[in-house]
């Protein structure tokens, strides 16, 4: 394998975890929906968290966190893009407007998030020694958690929109109901949401 790409993508993922924090924070003060909010502040949890994990990967290879690279300053911008999209958003209002760019805007950040872990597993299979099992016990720690941060946020920003257009939309979406972990489960949970619309959600 390529080292030094493989050091790359593990300063990326840092960049992306800790601009995640900045994601959601101003996203929960978007949120209108008490069920988003709820949502959100959990995932902010897990992703304070998950900065904590990638720096333990940082200790055990002996890399150092403050090493900038293009890559990262790329990911820090786009996160810094993000967060100032949200606060134009709250801005302007309305509240509902707002809360709904910040759903794209959690749905962005953890598209790149989703990415980077997902090729963190890849590496972990294909490595040995201290690299593999750093890689292997962040990966297995921290993957559920993305697929659920952005199939969720997915099946939300689907349903603000519907609802912002005068339709009948499912809150919370089917993808959280069914609690949804993969790309399969998210397709299944939105084929199910015409049968949800007017139902009551269940808990």
């Amino acid at each position: 394998m390529n080292n030094e790409q493989v050091n790359e993508l593990l300063y990326q993922a840092l960049e992306t975890e800790i601009g995640g924090v900045q994601v959601y924070t101003n996203a929960i003060r978007c949120a209108v929906n008490d069920d988003l909010r709820e949502e959100w502040q959990k995932y902010l949890d897990e992703t304070e968290n998950h900065v904590t994990i990638v720096k333990e990967i940082f200790n055990q290879l002996g890399l150092d966190p403050t090493v900038e690279t293009t890559g990262r300053q790329v990911v820090r911008l786009k996160g810094k893009a993000l967060v100032s999209a949200m606060q134009m958003a709250l801005d302007a209002g309305p509240p509902e407007a707002a809360q709904l760019v910040a759903a794209e805007c959690v749905v962005d950040a953890e598209t790149k998030d989703h990415a980077n872990w997902e090729l963190i597993g890849k590496v972990a299979e294909k490595a040995t020694g201290d690299q593999k099992k750093a890689l292997k016990e962040a990966y297995e720690q921290v993957e559920e958690e993305e697929d659920e941060h952005l199939y969720h946020t997915m099946g939300w920003s689907r349903e603000l929109w519907i609802e912002s257009l005068g339709m009948p939309a499912v809150l919370p979406p089917p993808e959280e109901q069914k609690d949804v972990k993969s790309a399969i489960g998210a397709a299944r949970a939105e084929q199910t949401r015409d049968d949800l619309v007017g139902k009551k959600p269940k808990k």
